[in-house]
Formats: structure tokens, sequence, C-alpha cells
């Protein structure tokens, strides 16, 4: 069975707590606190897969959880942190927020391997609690919590070219005609079931065709399985629409190009308004007693608006170069940018919890230094991935939203002073 969509709940490690001890040897009575550190929980990473085309694997299987990290030791001992937890996707998964719809991540492009949920950090042992007040701390730190998300899992297919008609009009015994895919064919009234993707190899340049999966009237409402079928044409650039020109089932081609595109403008307007080209199917079936030529009344109705219709037999071949070179064509004039959904929801913003406190002051001992501090900053790093690019994004709309940009402001930055917040430092600029 074709899968393209899944719906799970992923969990990273906890972080280890940290250790309370005291050194305790030979002829030194009175040791101070020696209580490791904790391990740093385990990442909730996805990575693309080339080998995967569905997502079968997360059909049967809910939970995936990272590993905690260990409890720090005696003797400065540090716990060990817990193992990350990869999940591998095919290319083109979307990765959502189930509850909002709100994408966190797409799998494709250049985009193969993204940390989705960070591990908790761990909590620092009573050796870090000694002060000259309090030489026997018999506090430590707590291991960050772990994130648990629910999340939805969408494959989208990445082809240049959408073949979409109605069941049963020819788009499998074309794409095995052009391209090097394999679909099965046979005189199916219902559809197939999973897009079959196929590279047609032309002089200057092939491109990818997927064949979309029968529409039928009111898929964009979800009958049938309407929504299963559409959300695969959501990346392609140019569209194909294969009719019946010959009728041999009875339905009138002219409105089964409005149907279509009537279901495509329902489900997202846009991809109705991308670049079109009809191909009028099974010519050589076509009655010669017909009263008007079925491949002119398509001219007719559709070339003044700027479709252009070829007449082509998937079963001889006839056509077919005339109509792969003008779809070469349509996607040249066509932005080349692969179509990447952009991060919508950052799981970070869950774990702001925007009544715990913070600090902005200037540094007494460092001039044109200023330090950032208090519970609320901590947790936020605790969770957030600045290596990353969009972790990065994350951490700057956090300073101006939670108003630390503007606190500093008030205490006085200036461009070029530094902040500093646990050990990151970095460059003030307006």
């Amino acid at each position: 069975m074709f899968a393209d969509r899944a719906k799970i709940i992923i969990r990273s490690g906890k972080g280890g707590d940290g250790h309370v001890s005291f050194r305790r040897e030979l002829y030194v009575p009175n040791g101070g606190p020696d209580g490791g550190d904790g391990g740093r929980g385990g990442d909730v990473i996805f990575e693309v897969d080339e080998g995967l085309n569905t997502l079968y694997d997360y059909r049967h299987r809910r939970k995936f959880k990272a590993q905690d990290g260990e409890e720090g030791g005696k003797r400065r001992c540090h716990g060990k942190s817990g193992s990350d937890i990869v999940l591998k996707v095919p290319q083109g998964t979307v990765i959502r927020e189930a509850g909002s719809g709100k994408v966190i991540a797409d799998m494709s492009g250049e985009n193969r391997r993204q940390v989705i949920l960070k591990g908790g950090r761990g909590g620092a042992g009573n050796q870090h609690f000694a002060t000259a007040t309090m030489q026997v701390p018999k506090y430590a730190q707590p291991g960050q919590p772990a994130q648990e998300l629910e999340v939805l899992l969408e494959l989208k297919v990445i082809a240049d070219v959408g073949l979409v008609g109605f069941p049963n009009v020819g788009k499998s015994t074309l794409l095995s005609r052009v391209t090097n895919a394999q679909p099965k064919i046979a005189n199916y009234h219902f559809t197939t079931l999973n897009p079959n993707l196929g590279v047609v190899d032309l002089e200057g340049g092939g491109f990818v065709i997927a064949d979309i999966p029968g529409l039928i009237e009111g898929a964009s409402q979800g009958v049938g399985l309407g929504h299963e079928f559409l959300r695969h044409i959501e990346r392609t650039r140019v569209i194909i629409h294969l009719v019946d020109a010959a009728s041999t089932e009875g339905r009138d081609p002219v409105e089964d190009v409005y149907t279509i595109n009537k279901e495509l403008k329902a489900y997202q307007e846009d991809i109705a308004a991308r670049p079109q080209v009809i191909a009028a199917n099974k010519i050589d079936a076509i009655q010669a007693e017909a009263e008007e030529d079925p491949v002119e009344h398509l001219k007719k109705e559709f070339e003044p608006a700027g479709i252009q219709v070829f007449p082509i037999s998937a079963v001889t071949g006839k056509g077919l170069k005339e109509l792969l070179y003008h779809v070469q064509e349509l996607l040249a004039a066509t932005d080349q940018k692969p179509i990447v959904f952009e991060q919508e929801y950052f799981p970070e913003e869950m774990l702001i919890d925007e009544t715990l406190p913070y600090t902005v002051e200037k540094s007494a001992q460092e001039p044109g230094v200023f330090l950032v501090e208090g519970p609320r900053i901590e947790k936020m790093l605790g969770y957030t991935n600045l290596d990353s690019e969009k972790g990065f994004v994350f951490f700057q709309n956090f300073l101006k939203d939670t108003g630390i940009l503007k606190d500093l402001e008030a205490a006085g930055i200036q461009e070029g002073d530094t902040v500093k917040m646990y050990g990151l430092a970095f460059e003030y600029f307006r």
C-alpha cells in the first residue's frame, strides 16, 4: 500500500539531573561538593533517505523517543548524554504540527537533515553552588524536561510537471511511453492509487513528470481520495491535462478540463493559475463520422485563453514529441526555484513561559558589555539550535518579541557593544 500521510508523536530526551555528593577521602574529613553535571537529552532529527518513497514505516508505530541524559555522578563525573533519534523520511516530506497544521520543516531542496526537537540540557551538580557562605550545598539543578509534540507527516512528490485527468484517460500509458517509469496499466474505472514519477529525457534538458492519480468531481472537498491526490500537485510548475478526445466512455473532453480546473482552483487557487497544456489523447480511436472534430473543438475553446492543445496517441506515440518540447518551453519560462514550504511553527515557542523573569543590565566590570540572564533566557537557550539558520532566526525573533531588544536600548546599548547570555556572546547592531 502506498502511504503518503502519517501522524506520530515525537519526544526528545530529558536532561539528566545534577548530582549531590561530597568528597570523602581519608585525611580529608571536610571535603567540598563534588556532584557532577547531568548529561544532555537526545535530539529528535529528521533526515532524507533517498531509498524511501513512502511513509509506510510510520503507519504502524506511533511514538518515537530520543534517549534521556544520565544523572551526574560522584567525583565531578558528568552523566552520559542521551542518544539522538534519527527518523528517515522520503524527499518531499512536509512535517506539520498536528493541531495547527503549521509547517515545522520541509524535507526537500537543500534541507536534508533537521533537528526538530532539542533534548533538555543537563542539570548542574552541587559543585557549582558552593559559595563563601554556603560551603556544603545540598542542592543540584534538575535536568531540563523533554519536549513532546504530535506531528503530521505528509509526502508531497517532487516533480516539474503534473499529469492530471479523469480515471482511464491514459495517464499511465502516456507516462510509460515518454519516461522510464513502469506504472501498472489496465482499464481501471477507479484510479491508480499512488503517484508515479518518471524522467523525460529531451535534447536541451529533461524534466520529472508525475502521474497524479485520477481526479473526480468534488475532489477538492475530499470526495473519494481527493485531498490524498491533490497534495501531490502542489510542487509542480506545469500541468498537463490529459483528456479522452475520442470520448470512449461518453464524457465530454471540454467539460473534463473545466471540471479539473475547478477542482484545482477550489483546492489551491495558485495551482490552477500555473502554465497548462492540453493533451487530447486517443486520437487513433476518434470516429470518422463525428459531427465535429473533437480536437478542433478543444482548440476553439482553450487556445484563445493561451492553453495549447496537442492531439496525441499514447498508444502509438503520435504527437508526443511536439507535446513534450512545448512542455519543456513552458518550464524554461517559469521560475526554476523549487517550491519549498517555509517554516511556520517553531517547537521552541511552546517552551517559552512568559511568566519566568529575566534581567538586562550593563556589566560593571566590562565596558561595552551587557548581560541578559534569568530562567526565561536559560530555558530558551537550552532548547534552541543556534547552529542552524532557522534556529538563529527563532532566537532573533525571541529577542524582539519578548522585549529584550527594547530593554537593551533602554539600558543604553550602542552599536558594536557586546551582549552576553550564559556563555553566548554576540555583537549588537541596529
